[in-house]
């Protein structure tokens, strides 16, 4: 502290110099961080960045008994669906920035409220599970969320409208975040290997209106990036994307995307459409279509990945499937996608939610949400701008490729 009540030293002096000096200096750094942070934004555009998500989102397991009568029974299918997840706020805070949620359509309601698998526990003498729908949300008409009819329908917000609203809330709180985007897959018919499920309803031109508004219902065109925003003055989608005319980060953040999973629906979803007009999805298309922007490549391998990216398209895969990376914690495609062009890499195993078997985890380094991408980011692209490190954010499991189990 400096003296008072008697007259300054040339000590004194010099301390104040200092300190002065060095409160000037984290100004001008703040101010400088946010200068630089504001003059990217307008130059990165949303194609430009990579983030990683969660592969059916919703999905919260199974409960103990209904886990014991799926995998004495189906032990193969059970295989492939030993993972889980928190609720979607948990995994954006979390810093997952693509979410896939997977609807059936229900408008009378009470299609799906009553799983079979509950019954058949209960018939095997099982200990009673906690109530699968204590408030009776799958009574309630509109689209559900759920992943196999009559098997696995625990979900983390059982109907799509909350499941919104739940994305939204945390988005209005996170302002400043980069897009979210939402991965939609339409399910129809046969959607569980029980004999005599439930099915799900055939989608009609009623049905793909419904979800729009039901979107729409709870985003406002604001906050959406939507294709009649990226295809401007331009004559198709494709175009403007191959144009470079994806938003800015400074046009885009705090704002969610939508799109469509299902190649085969794409159609049905564009009749009476035409270049995707008014809609609030992208499709999954193919390079030549005129709706091409967004382009699904599941297990796609970077060297066909990367020539996408490059040309403008907007690319989501998958890092690991059927648990099996996870429990042979072998991170090989991981690691290959992370250093390639795809901006979303979907997983079962985010980093709060590691393997049970090895700890293997998909995730980004020192807690970020975002990194700039690998293949098509502007030099000089900062990462550290793109959003503040999730704090208390575990690293992603260690590198641990097959080259070195197959040594062991």
């Amino acid at each position: 502290m400096l003296p008072t009540g008697k007259a300054l030293q040339m000590s004194d002096y010099r301390r104040l110099a200092a300190l002065l000096l060095a409160a000037s200096s984290l100004g001008i750094a703040q101010s400088q961080t946010l200068q630089s942070q504001s003059a990217q934004d307008k130059l990165l555009h949303l194609n430009q960045i990579q983030v990683v998500g969660t592969h059916n989102s919703y999905n919260t397991g199974f409960a103990a008994s209904e886990a014991k009568y799926f995998s004495a029974t189906y032990p193969k299918a059970y295989h492939g669906l030993e993972y889980h997840h928190l609720p979607l706020s948990a995994q954006l805070s979390g810093g997952v920035r693509q979410l896939e949620l997977d609807i059936v359509q229900d408008p009378a309601g009470g299609r799906f409220a009553h799983p079979k698998i509950v019954e058949i526990t209960k018939e095997q003498g099982l200990p009673a599970d906690p109530d699968f729908d204590p408030t009776h949300e799958m009574d309630k008409p509109g689209f559900k969320v759920i992943h196999l009819g009559d098997l696995n329908e625990r979900s983390s917000c059982q109907r799509f409208v909350t499941c919104l609203q739940e994305i939204r809330t945390w988005s209005k709180a996170h302002p400043k975040h980069v897009p979210i985007f939402l991965l939609i897959e339409d399910k129809q018919g046969k959607i569980s290997q029980m004999p005599g499920a439930v099915t799900a309803e055939p989608w009609t031109a009623e049905t793909w209106d419904a979800m729009d508004k039901e979107i729409r219902s709870v985003f406002r065109e604001k906050e959406m990036i939507t294709p009649d925003q990226v295809r401007g003055s331009y004559p198709t989608l494709e175009a403007a994307v191959l144009a470079g005319k994806w938003p800015t980060l400074a046009k885009s953040r705090g704002k969610v995307m939508f799109l469509l999973y299902n190649r085969k629906s794409a159609p049905a979803y564009l009749a009476g459409h035409p270049m995707m007009k008014g809609r609030a999805l992208f499709t999954n298309g193919r390079p030549g279509e005129p709706e091409a922007a967004f382009v699904e490549q599941d297990n796609g391998k970077p060297e066909a990945i990367d020539p996408l990216v490059k040309q403008g398209y907007l690319v989501r895969t998958r890092s690991d499937f059927n648990t099996d990376q996870g429990r042979s914690n072998d991170t090989t495609r991981r690691d290959l996608l992370l250093s390639g062009g795809a901006q979303m890499i979907s997983t079962d195993f985010p980093v709060l939610e590691p393997a049970p078997w090895t700890g293997y985890t998909v995730g980004l380094p020192g807690g970020l949400s975002a990194q700039c991408n690998p293949v098509n980011a502007p030099v000089g692209c900062n990462s550290a701008l793109l959003e503040p490190a999730t704090p208390h954010t575990p690293e992603p499991s260690p590198a641990h490729h097959s080259e070195t189990l197959a040594k062991r």
